[in-house]
């Protein structure tokens, strides 16, 4: 009997681990399904089941470690899955670099994965050890919570949100002009995440409501896109130079000539349209010169320039840093007909890590970084309302900026339209231009401001000020975008004017609530 006892005994952890293990399992794959909500195959189920069956998850695990764990299991699913594309970094210079790719994915989704841990287990704290609507809500802020968090701290990698599922349709993006991109994936979690309580506690309710604030959201945004915007910009026909030129023949000196002459064959092309273009935009580092230090290279570029316009480019410079060292800068550079470089231009102010700098240099001395150059570059002071002749000032976003939200622009002069010129060609075509390209446009709905976005490889595009494309051209094409500026919308949004601070506060208000109610639901 005592022998029967002890088996007994020593089978029981195993009996309680084995559900474990298979929620540990559940969690990866739900995860792993969630990024086929976002660009580009938009499959917004895999949204309902990924966070719904984590809710559902999180409902069955009473404490804060196994909350914990819960939520990094399944956020390491998520991002090993949505952020893939980035190995194709890797394989532009595949002998160096190229071994470093599985890890480096690994290893970004591993930290990553922090921040949705740190959610489930704040939000299980929250609720307690129960479950139902207390536990949704906690869940729901605590998970936007941990997006913005995700967003800010260190240089932030606000990528994939929530409410990036709901580019699927330009009606469900509009509410960001209000609440922000945060605060509409606030509005995403819970409306996800109703189904799996309506399922958790065999009622109707939860899935009515979602079903009637969807279609609140779809009407609302719907009535919002009926309503007219202004006359596109008098004069003003853009041409967006979409080179297509291959990451691996960027920086090659025998590649430098023939990479000029495409751009400025491409500017000076006949176009479809009967306008002729009056503003010439090229993308992200378009041009392999430092053209601040060679005339002769600018004089090339005048060529390029319309009658009475300006050519806008992306490119490298030297310039001091803010201690007055010699430091190389990723700018936009505005050129008139002369070949001339007008004002300062603008300094990319978001660098990437381990791509455009090595974070703690001093501790990390035999670090590379993945573009060219032994020399790191230094970011400039911000945002800047950027002066452009025949058009009105633009808020300027190279690559990685326009990932995120928050960026408010200056207001005296308020820009007239958002550009941004970005490099994909890192990432061939993988879902990461794709991702890009939704991200950007939700800065173009949160300010109502049109958005310009040049890109080496694509997607280059124009949309309006809601943020509906008007023009575009797909990834891996090279060729010629020619359109005109759409308008900004009068008075611009509640969320240009505020910003973030109605859903911190939001945010704010609902975890002290759920705090102060704590003793009353155990």
């Amino acid at each position: 009997m005592s022998v029967l006892a002890s088996t007994a005994s020593d089978a029981a952890p195993a009996a309680r681990a084995f559900p474990s293990l298979l929620r540990g399992a559940a969690a990866i794959g739900l995860g792993a399904v969630t990024p086929l909500a976002f660009a580009p195959t938009f499959l917004l189920p895999a949204l309902v089941l990924g966070l719904g069956g984590l809710f559902l998850l999180l409902e069955r695990t009473r404490g804060v470690r196994g909350a914990f764990a819960l939520g990094w299991l399944y956020g390491f699913g998520s991002f090993a899955v949505g952020l893939g594309w980035i190995a194709e970094a890797f394989t532009v210079d595949a002998e160096r670099f190229g071994a470093l790719a599985l890890p480096a994915v690994g290893g970004l989704a591993a930290g990553l994965a922090m921040f949705p841990a740190l959610a489930l287990a704040a939000a299980r704290a929250l609720a307690g050890g129960g479950g139902g609507a207390r536990l949704l809500l906690a869940f729901a802020a605590c998970w936007a919570g941990g997006e913005w968090l995700r967003g800010t701290v260190l240089t932030g990698f606000p990528w994939n949100l929530a409410a990036h599922a709901l580019g699927v349709a330009d009606a469900l993006l509009q509410p960001a002009a209000v609440v922000g991109t945060y605060g509409l994936g606030l509005l995403v979690v819970l409306l996800v995440t109703l189904p799996a309580l309506a399922l958790s506690a065999r009622r109707a309710w939860p899935l009515v409501l979602a079903l009637a604030v969807a279609a609140l959201f779809w009407g609302l945004g719907t009535l919002r896109l009926a309503a007219p915007l202004p006359e596109d910009v008098a004069a003003a026909r853009l041409r967006l130079v979409q080179p297509d030129v291959a990451q691996s023949l960027k920086w090659a000196p025998e590649e430098r000539a023939r990479i000029l002459a495409r751009l400025l064959d491409l500017s000076r092309a006949p176009g479809a349209a009967e306008q002729a273009p009056s503003h010439v935009i090229w993308p992200e580092t378009a041009i392999p010169y430092l053209i601040a230090e060679r005339p002769e290279v600018r004089a090339a570029l005048a060529t390029a320039v319309p009658p009475g316009g300006a050519l806008l480019t992306g490119a490298v410079r030297r310039a001091p840093d803010f201690d007055r060292r010699p430091a190389m800068r990723n700018s936009v550079l505005v050129l008139d007909g002369t070949g001339a470089i007008l004002g300062p231009g603008y300094d990319k102010a978001r660098l990437v890590p381990f791509g455009e700098y090595v974070p703690f240099r001093e501790w990390l001395p035999g670090v590379p970084k993945l573009t060219d150059g032994a020399v790191d570059f230094s970011p400039g002071p911000g945002p800047v309302a950027l002066p452009v002749p025949g058009l009105p000032p633009a808020l300027p976003l190279i690559c990685y900026e326009a990932i995120f939200p928050g960026r408010l622009p200056p207001a005296d002069p308020a820009p007239g339209w958002i550009l941004t010129v970005t490099n994909d060609a890192w990432f061939g075509t993988s879902w990461g231009p794709h991702q890009h390209a939704l991200a950007a446009r939700l800065r173009a709905v949160e300010l109502g401001l049109p958005l310009v976005r040049a890109a080496n490889g694509g997607i280059s595009l124009v949309t309006d000020a809601y943020g509906r494309e008007r023009a575009r051209l797909p990834l891996g094409v090279r060729g010629v975008l020619d359109a005109p500026l759409p308008a900004a919308l009068p008075g611009g949004t509640p969320y240009g004017r505020l910003g973030d601070a109605p859903f911190l506060f939001a945010l704010a208000a609902l975890l002290l609530g759920l705090m102060a109610t704590r003793g009353r639901a155990a």
